[in-house]
């Protein structure tokens, strides 16, 4: 290609709305354009990136013998209504009525699409097990798009979904796209973990994350050094550490507390150890309120407490004043557990030993002091709901346990009967005996796959690209277009390399030189080969993108290293 004819805008500054390096760098090299908040356009560039993870995807997942189909985006609401994620997917799902009223939706995710086609036109074990796959355009309206193409409405996904005869077969299903997935990152370039994390939305028994490494990532990873533990925060279980377990109970108390309202406060004002208070905390799940108990100086993990509820994310919400001060008869701040005998209590596990402590007494402008659990007051469950933070015991092996932030770019997950069941996706046996499909289902997104690349590969010039992911492998850089020893030997080079299957931008734009190297720089191409005054000697200058270093060499010799390289960077 030639950049003269090539559509290719570069920006110069930092666009306002960007945030994050990928962000930034995407719209500054021309490779996305921003259409409205959280939707974005691929350029030229910026598409064959995106086509070249494509296709490593695409031969991960043919090699594991997944088969490609293509679905539509738009899906009629009764499959969702039969799989019962109509109402509980929430607002992020974009719905609309065609003009005969017909309910629809733009699909965020198509396990009901894909059970439906397979339970209409499989019927025997002997099609089994079945994996397809599709690389497709999803939509979820997210409140607060942000981040670029990491929390955009639209954006490009693999979904695959297997449908196997037996738990046995879906654990063989489940394994295979682990390994592919594990290959894809890795040819991508990615610094990655896999990690143990919440089946969320999707549903199932077990699920796994691919977490791209990332100061800016969203997400966050807890794992220990010392074994191999691995989760997301919001998966990860924390070990309890009951304090004050012996001692003798003392009477408990109202104390006056005027104006004292937050845990550090109560425990400054009482002279206590913070680990010594409740915290209560009161939501509403949209049909009940319910209170969530924790020690004073532990963070609710939400996700936790959505799943003991077994209700959709949207619908959990802190209580709002009003509703405190009526369940409680008390400002907010001064909610406690006794006499909570109206609603739930959800009590993190924790706190059962613990003797003596501090929790606001509903009254306002009172505590009470020396609250012992079983005598002053119950909860309906008691289960782990604490956020793992740093320094915390590893569940596994009790070591400390280690936070990294990052961006999940894949999940895999086990979904079991959960959509054969509700839409009765069934086969026959051998004994012709119906019997459940086992079904799992396996995602990458793949636009922020290539925002996470970004966002591990850049300097202060512009973007690292990876040499199996970079729009161009090369650039030939033309230093004087009107000098035609430059100009023959820039275009010889040129048809060399393309000769040999390479990927070649040449930039015979009529630019100023430092306009160019600049451009080359800021859109990453990995090998640059600059065609200057030497070149009636046959003489060129030889650079890696990665490297501060550049030498002069024979133009024979640049073509023969950047084959090489290039060929040696596919091979591995």
């Amino acid at each position: 290609m030639k950049m003269s004819s090539l559509y290719f805008h570069t920006l110069r500054e930092d666009p306002s709305e960007a945030e994050i390096p990928s962000h930034k760098l995407l719209l500054r090299a021309g490779m996305i354009r921003k259409i409205v908040s959280g939707i974005y356009g691929f350029m030229p560039l910026g598409l064959r990136s995106l086509k070249k993870i494509e296709q490593i995807i695409r031969e991960e997942m043919n090699e594991k013998g997944a088969q490609e189909i293509l679905m539509s985006a738009i899906q009629p609401a009764e499959l969702w209504q039969e799989s019962g994620r109509w109402n509980a997917y929430g607002p992020e799902m974009f719905r609309l009525n065609d003009r005969h009223n017909r309910e629809f939706c733009l699909g965020p995710t198509h396990e009901e699409i894909f059970t439906d086609i397979v339970r209409n036109e499989v019927n025997s074990y002997k099609e089994l097990p079945l994996n397809l796959y599709q690389i497709q355009t999803k939509y979820r309206d997210e409140k607060r798009p942000r981040f670029g193409l990491f929390r955009s409405r639209e954006f490009i996904m693999k979904d695959a979904y297997s449908f196997d005869r037996d738990w046995e077969g879906l654990d063989k299903s489940y394994q295979g796209m682990y390994d592919a997935y594990s290959k894809i990152f890795t040819r991508c370039g990615l610094n990655f973990r896999p990690v143990e994390a919440d089946t969320g939305a999707i549903g199932g028994s077990g699920s796994h994350e691919f977490t791209a490494l990332s100061e800016y990532g969203e997400g966050v990873i807890a794992y220990c050094d010392s074994c191999d533990f691995a989760a997301t925060s919001e998966r990860a279980e924390c070990i309890d550490q009951s304090l004050w377990t012996d001692e003798k109970w003392d009477e408990a108390q109202e104390v006056k507390t005027p104006d004292i309202k937050t845990i550090e406060e109560v425990a400054d004002f009482l002279q206590v150890p913070v680990e010594r208070t409740i915290k209560t905390l009161l939501f509403h799940t949209g049909e009940e309120t319910v209170a969530v108990l924790i020690r004073g100086d532990r963070e609710l993990n939400e996700t936790k407490l959505i799943n003991v509820l077994g209700i959709p994310e949207h619908c959990l919400e802190f209580a709002s004043p009003e509703e405190v001060e009526k369940v409680t008869g008390a400002e907010t701040g001064y909610a406690g557990p006794v006499g909570l005998n109206e609603i739930k209590i959800i009590m993190d596990s924790e706190l059962k030993g613990m003797c003596n402590l501090i929790a606001g007494a509903n009254k306002t402008g009172y505590h009470f002091e020396n609250l012992n659990y079983g005598r002053d007051f119950t909860a309906s469950v008691i289960v782990d709901l604490k956020l793992i933070k740093e320094g915390y015991a590893c569940p596994s092996c009790g070591q400390p346990i280690h936070l990294a932030r990052g961006i999940e770019v894949g999940q895999v997950f086990k979904l079991g009967t959960k959509y054969s069941e509700a839409m009765g996706a069934i086969y026959r046996d051998e004994n012709m005996k119906e019997q459940l499909m086992i079904m799992g289902c396996y995602g990458i997104g793949v636009s922020r796959t290539l925002a996470a690349i970004v966002e591990q590969n850049y300097d202060e010039d512009g973007i690292l690209w990876p040499m199996a992911i970079a729009p161009f492998e090369v650039i030939i850089t033309v230093v004087n277009t009107k000098d035609e020893a430059q100009m023959k030997l820039s275009e010889q080079i040129y048809l060399q390399l393309k000769r040999e299957g390479i990927d070649v931008l040449l930039d015979d734009r009529a630019e100023r030189p430092g306009v160019k190297f600049k451009d080359a720089d800021l859109i990453g191409i990995p090998i640059r080969i600059t065609v200057g005054k030497k070149a009636a000697d046959g003489i060129v200058e030889y650079k890696l993108r990665r490297e501060k270093d550049k030498s002069e060499l024979p133009a024979g010799e640049a073509v023969t290293n950047t084959v090489m390289l290039v060929r040696d960077n596919k091979n591995s």
